[in-house]
């Protein structure tokens, strides 16, 4: 396509790569000026492009390209298996299958069946795989779709046709003209054309912290990517999406990304040692930079949140007891094999048909057949006990993943997800998940005034003209002309035009207020005087102001200054105090001036400034200042031109505290949670709202409220550095921060975390909506940004964003997070009571029995009901207000606490108890023909009676787990919640049909009517039960059994994460896979046993015989199950199968 433009693409991509001074300097030289770009790229810097021509737009973009940055290709699902496949325990699993392959091929009985285990493992390996590849893929594209959201929701103002409007930033294109302010994150690349006190913030890309001031003459290049830290300016945009500076930056970034995924994971991470000097070097810039009055920074990544360091402690916890139980269990069927086979030793049949005098084993009675030489009693070892030495592993790691509750990761998600989801619901949009439970143990939150505790809909309600002090809206006869000329024309030119006021189509409807509020307030107050500030600004073009200060917390005020015929108009607002500290004149009676001597000034600060502060107004001055052309001061010299100005009204700002705002403050008071008020307006304002709040009582005063020049100089020392020391003095007591700056706010910030006053350290949250509140949003453990009147880059440094910017949205937050918090808990005292239990009766059944009592198929459903089904049931407990009557959890204290602990080992004991007796008396108690134990691959109605019951208790205790701060009615609120009704009703049906229907595959069989009764009546006395174990006091626990209490470090995170809660789990799936495959060999054995058994029967001694075959399998057997812990029967089967043959 030929172009249509006189500059083109890599034209412009090369003007952009120079900066500074070099930048001015090629623009002039090779393209004779800024204007002439803008010509180039047929734009118009006062019109802008002309929306309405379609052509011209798509043009733009075939040509340069769209304002979209392509992301990183996702991987492919088959990179992401090949990733998954590098896990160790994945690769140690598929070396033990290989192993168990060969061994089944070569050493085992039947051949035929016996490479079904090690398949199974390998077939395992891969489901897990993919299931994981699967699990990355979709959490990949859940990232991906919200990263686009927001990304197209990111609006920004561009000048077309003349007028100023809101397009998307995807869609702006070369040559468009846009208007950027504070706050603004630039979309594009441009060149400065006009604008007021611009200094941007490029260390996104240069990573210099230093603020670059630009301008025509300086430094015209604006680059994308970058902030604008104050002032304002037009731009013509040269450079848009992959094309632009910081499309080209992400482009090799990706391009170094796919190198290094090329190379080993090792060679991508840094070294210890220059991680430790880069740390190192961090720490200098900070104490010798400009850094050097904040309190230093440990890193610039925040802390851990708290729940995920206790989890990860209980984590590891959980990984030692499991490990002792598994090696244990190992150690005891080594022995027990040991003894069974080296001390007493088993029968073997030299068979003399052979000539290689080859020792045949028969481990089965009907072998005895095929022995047609002599038996004798071998206590040797044999290739075959590999096997057996191989399912004692197994057994031990079957111990070991039933220890570790795999599920909590699970349970974690779901919360988290479920109260994110709902957190929507109540204005609050989540950045980062983990900014949802810290908020729930949060212990102070600094919060903003205006918008935040206030409605932020401001309306001049006082006002102070011509030495009058009037309490409402002034009538137009009671002021002179010039007066309200004079007060207009300020308070319109001197603002920013994008503040604006939009009157209501609907009569009786409040006009709707657009931009800076507080300058909002003053169009409509003009507007109530009979000003149209619309045509003064038609006649004032923001092209043709001489200079502009734009407002910033340090001056803290704004000034315009406009070219007149007799010279220049200086126009100035801002803090009263500050404002008419700067005044040498007044307007007077009638609209003349008059000095003001500091008796005046004296006067007019305590009737007319703190009057309306006490009234908990904002005080507003509006001043001017005539200069000619011949007295023009030093423009650069903002001190020497705002002296000596006239005062023309001090005007008084309502904006009324949100009616629902004291309570919620009194509700996080109760909940353990400090409230600081942090605002700019002056100390009386702040004192008067704080107690409308109720942050401050009546006889509070004193050092529960500073002022930021005050603070400032309490908490730093004579050379200007921060002490923790002072620091320590004053924060505990500090309620409101009134004129405060936002290194005020950092400083309180950063001093209340890295405090080490109280005995846990403090959970901070912050509020902040401007450009220079991101320093304390991102150093706070949860920052929320306000998400109508916050700017861009308080959103992007911010972990929530309050859609509503209603602190009532921050006390639901805080709510949610303790509910995840609570929820959390719950789950963990349910599965941890299950897991208790497991592991014993795995231990106890594999010691006595050889195997677990509950087979392969049953234990997966167990862990289901542990795993999915609580974590659905208990993980979406919607929250109540109940949350905000007790204190925070706090960072030491521990994740499973005494009452929990009482609460688990009490129902610990209880179904051991059960399991037991049920286990070794069952048979006996329901008068079975068999034990479970004597059967082991065919299902046994005692066997289904222990899994049964097993279930039924674990279903009602679930109930139970409902409550964790020792809570007796455990049905309270449970209608509330139809995921956990359903959830119960849907196991218990499954239940049903599972005993009921299951048969071979499932391990069970049908029950009675009885039988079911008496399975469902032991599961329900665990409300009985629960109810004694809450009479039980906590104390009976030790205090010094703390499960989940410090967090971990960053390493000691990754690796029990990975190591414990990761590839247990994975191990545990594997397990009972293999298990499962396994049944169909099993099943295949007992029947070929069962036709040789038959077959014979004829051949077999009499009951008087004694023959060695026949003493050697009783004396064995008894033997055997004296070993095993059991109770010989009556007569030995062969006895018995003798007697029936009689």
């Amino acid at each position: 396509m030929t172009s249509k433009f006189s500059i083109t693409l890599s034209e412009l991509k090369e003007l952009m790569e120079n900066r500074s001074t070099d930048g001015k300097k090629r623009i002039d030289e090779k393209y004779g000026g800024i204007d002439k770009i803008v010509q180039l790229l047929q734009s118009d810097a006062t019109k802008g492009l002309d929306a309405k021509n379609t052509a011209d737009l798509a043009a733009r973009v075939e040509i340069f390209g769209t304002n979209f940055i392509p992301p990183k290709p996702p991987k492919a699902f088959w990179v992401l298996m090949w990733e998954a496949a590098q896990d160790v325990t994945l690769i140690i699993l598929v070396v033990a299958a290989v192993i168990s392959i060969v061994l089944g091929l070569t050493v085992e009985d039947d051949p035929d069946t016996g490479w079904i285990e090690g398949a199974a493992i390998l077939i395992s390996v891969c489901l897990v795989i993919v299931v994981t590849a699967g699990n990355d893929w979709s959490k990949e594209r859940q990232f991906r779709s919200l990263q686009n959201q927001l990304d197209d929701d990111a609006t920004i103002s561009v000048v077309r046709n003349g007028e100023s409007v809101k397009i998307f930033t995807k869609d702006i294109v070369v040559g468009d003209i846009l208007q950027l302010g504070y706050g603004d994150i630039l979309p594009a690349d441009g060149i400065y054309l006009t604008g007021n006190d611009l200094s941007i913030d490029e260390s996104t890309l240069t990573g210099e912290t230093d603020h670059i001031t630009k301008s025509v003459e300086k430094d015209p290049m604006l680059l994308s990517g970058t902030s604008v830290m104050e002032g304002s300016c037009k731009m013509v945009v040269t450079a848009v999406g992959p094309n632009s500076q910081a499309g080209i930056i992400v482009q090799l970034i990706e391009g170094q990304d796919e190198e290094d995924d090329e190379e080993s994971d090792d060679e991508f991470e840094p070294e210890e040692e220059d991680q430790k000097e880069g740390d190192e070097e961090e720490g200098t810039k900070m104490v010798n930079g400009n850094g050097k009055h904040k309190p230093a920074k440990a890193s610039s990544k925040k802390e851990k949140s708290v729940l995920q360091g206790k989890l990860t402690r209980l984590a590891i916890q959980i990984g030692y007891f499991g490990t002792v139980a598994a090696v244990l269990t190992i150690l005891v069927l080594i022995i027990k094999f040991c003894v069974s086979k080296f001390m007493f030793g088993e029968m073997a049949c030299k068979d003399n048909t052979t000539d290689s005098e080859e020792i045949l084993w028969k481990l089965s009675i009907h072998d005895a057949t095929e022995c047609t030489g002599q038996w004798t009693l071998y206590k040797g070892w044999r290739p075959e006990y590999i096997k057996e030495l191989l399912e004692f592993f197994i057994i031990g790691v079957t111990v070991l993943v039933v220890a570790v509750p795999e599920g909590l990761p699970l349970a974690v998600t779901i919360s988290l997800a479920y109260s994110v989801r709902k957190m929507m619901k109540d204005n609050n949009l989540v950045r980062h998940l983990d900014a949802c439970e810290t908020m729930g143990n949060a212990t102070a939150i600094c919060s903003d005034k205006t918008g935040t505790l206030t409605t932020n809909r401001m309306s001049v309600v006082q006002s102070f003209f011509m030495g009058k002090l009037v309490k409402h809206v002034p009538s137009r006869d009671m002021l002179t002309e010039s007066v309200i000329d004079l007060f207009a024309i300020s308070v319109s030119v001197n603002s920013s035009y994008s503040s604006n006021v939009i009157k209501s189509k609907e009569p009786g409807q409040l006009p709707r207020h657009l931009g800076n509020k507080t300058e909002c307030s003053l169009l409509q107050f003009a507007g109530e005087l009979g000003e149209d500030y619309e045509a003064i600004r038609k006649d004032n073009t923001e092209e043709s102001f001489f200079k502009v200060y734009t407002f910033n917390s340090k001056r803290k005020c704004m000034a315009t200054v406009l070219k007149t015929e007799a010279g220049f108009r200086i126009f100035v607002k801002g803090a009263a105090e500050v404002v008419l500290g700067s005044c040498d004149h007044i307007l007077g009676e009638e609209g003349s001036i008059v000095g003001l001597t500091a008796k005046t000034y004296d006067r007019l600060v305590e009737e007319v400034i703190e009057s309306m502060a006490n009234d908990a107004l904002r005080t507003i001055c509006v001043a001017y200042k005539d200069v000619t052309d011949a007295d023009q001061p030093n423009w650069d010299d903002e001190d020497g031109t705002l002296r000596g100005l006239t005062c023309i009204s001090i005007v008084g700002i309502e904006d009324p505290v949100r009616p629902e705002v004291p309570d919620a403050i009194v509700s996080c008071q109760k909940a353990g949670v400090t409230i600081r008020m942090v605002t700019g307006d002056n100390l009386i304002t702040a004192r008067s709202i704080a107690r409308k709040c109720g942050i401050l009582t009546a006889e509070q005063d004193g050092g529960n409220i500073l002022e930021g020049k005050t603070f400032h100089k309490l908490v730093h020392d004579d050379s200007g550095a921060f002490d923790q020391d002072k620091f320590d003095l004053v924060w505990p007591s500090l309620k409101v921060l009134a004129r405060s700056s936002p290194s005020d706010k950092y400083v309180l910030v950063t001093g209340i975390i890295n405090s080490k006053l109280t005995k846990n350290r403090e959970v901070v949250a912050v509020t902040g909506d401007g450009t220079n509140d991101a320093p304390a949003l991102k150093a706070a453990d949860v920052g929320f940004a306000m998400g109508l009147a916050g700017t861009d880059v308080a959103k992007n440094a911010s972990d929530i964003i309050l859609t509503d910017d209603n602190f009532t949205s921050i006390v639901k937050a805080c709510m949610w997070g303790r509910n995840v918090y609570d929820s959390i808990s719950k789950f963990l005292q349910f599965q941890l009571t299950v897991n208790v239990v497991a592991v014993m009766l795995c231990f106890i059944g594999s010691c006595a029995h050889g195997a677990s009592p509950l087979k392969a198929v049953p234990m997966l459903w167990v862990n289901l009901i542990m795993d999915t089904f609580a974590s659905l049931a208990l993980a979406t407990e919607p929250p109540t207000a109940d949350l905000l009557k007790r204190k925070p959890y706090g960072r030491t204290k521990p994740l499973i606490s005494r009452t929990m602990l009482r609460n688990i080992i009490g129902h610990a004991i209880y179904q051991m108890i059960v399991m037991l007796v049920i286990l070794f008396y069952g048979d006996t108690l329901f008068q079975l023909d068999e034990a479970s134990y004597e059967v082991k691959d065919a299902p046994t109605v005692h066997g289904t009676i222990l899994f049964n019951a097993f279930v039924w208790m674990q279903i009602f205790n679930e109930i139970n787990s409902r409550k964790v701060h020792g809570e007796r009615n455990v049905f309270k609120g449970v209608f509330n919640n139809y995921i956990f009704v359903g959830v119960v009703f849907g196991t218990t049906c499954a239940q049903i049909i599972l005993i009921q229907f299951g048969g071979y595959a499932f391990s069970t069989k049908g029950l009675n009517w009885q039988q079911w009764l008496i399975c469902v009546a032991i599961g329900a006395v665990e409300l009985l039960w629960g109810q004694v174990v809450a009479t039980v006091p906590k104390s009976v626990i030790p205090s010094g059994m703390r499960l989940g209490t410090q967090p971990f470090t960053q390493e000691e995170a990754t690796q029990a994460r990975m190591l414990w809660m990761r590839s247990l789990k994975r191990v545990q799936h594997q397990i009972r896979v293999a298990n499962a495959f396994k049944k169909a060999g099993h099943e295949r054995n007992r029947r070929l046993s069962l036709l040789a058994e038959a077959s014979s029967n004829s051949l077999k001694s009499s009951p008087n015989d004694a023959s060695p075959a026949h003493w050697w399998t009783k004396k064995s057997s008894e033997s055997d199950i004296k070993l095993k812990g059991m109770k010989p029967a009556s007569q030995p089967l062969l006895e018995e199968e003798d007697d029936t043959n009689v």
